[in-house]
């Protein structure tokens, strides 16, 4: 049973964080992924909001799965989700303020991510609380390692520096931990939303090739075959 347990864990993980992953895979959220990640605090503002809905979400719809009549399932769901929206721009505007004026209306938008909603459609409301928690918990957290991973690309292809601004966040303690990597640098080209569709595309086929490889390794090689000819001398009767 335990063998069993783990190897449904780890299932969940590699889905959330690979095979089966919102942003890479199933290409859902893309609005707010493309649109926010112009930098590592604004990626990570937002990859923040969005797990915690995710797993909040996950759990709250698992709970009440057999409560909720299959004719209003959905209306229900968005009514959740909007719940724990209003939560995390809540606490957003009260924690980090600067933060949350510069993502603005993508804040309460979380609550039309189609990965949310989605999930907790096809996983949350048919499962028990713990693998709904988790796989809300992994699939936040591989939505918001590309949105983050992004936001570095686009913020050190664009302006040539990695974690500015990250006061908006964590305070002016985190004032010093701009790094730059190209004094006078800027290229607008990624700044802008075809970066954010170049760089997107980029990641999505670094991993298609990936897991190309990887398919390319498991398969078991198989010989070539080879033909004899054999000469036959006689008679057949």
């Amino acid at each position: 049973m335990k063998s069993n347990a783990s190897s449904h864990w780890q299932q969940l993980t590699r889905e959330g964080l690979w095979s089966n992953n919102p942003a890479l895979v199933q290409l859902l959220g893309l609005c707010p992924l493309l649109a926010v990640s112009t930098s590592v605090v604004n990626a990570l503002g937002l990859a923040l909001a969005t797990l915690m809905v995710m797993v909040a979400a996950s759990t709250t719809i698992s709970l009440i799965r057999h409560q909720v009549p299959s004719a209003v399932r959905l209306p229900a769901f968005v009514m959740v989700i909007a719940a724990f929206v209003t939560c995390a721009e809540l606490l957003m505007a009260a924690y980090a303020y600067p933060l949350y004026q510069v993502l603005g209306i993508f804040i309460p938008l979380i609550v039309t991510n189609c990965a949310i909603l989605g999930r907790a459609d096809a996983f949350a409301s048919r499962q028990p609380v713990l693998p709904a928690a988790i796989d809300g918990f992994m699939m936040g957290l591989g939505f918001g390692a590309v949105l983050i991973l992004l936001g570095a690309l686009r913020e050190l292809l664009g302006q040539g520096t990695l974690f500015s601004d990250m006061a908006l966040l964590f305070g002016s303690a985190a004032a010093g931990w701009q790094l730059t990597i190209a004094d006078d640098y800027q290229f607008l080209f990624f700044v802008l939303p075809p970066g954010a569709f170049f760089v997107a595309g980029m990641l999505i086929a670094l991993k298609n090739v990936l897991d190309q490889r990887q398919r390319s390794r498991a398969s078991p090689v198989v010989a070539p075959r080879t033909e004899r000819r054999v000469r036959v001398t006689g008679t057949i009767k």
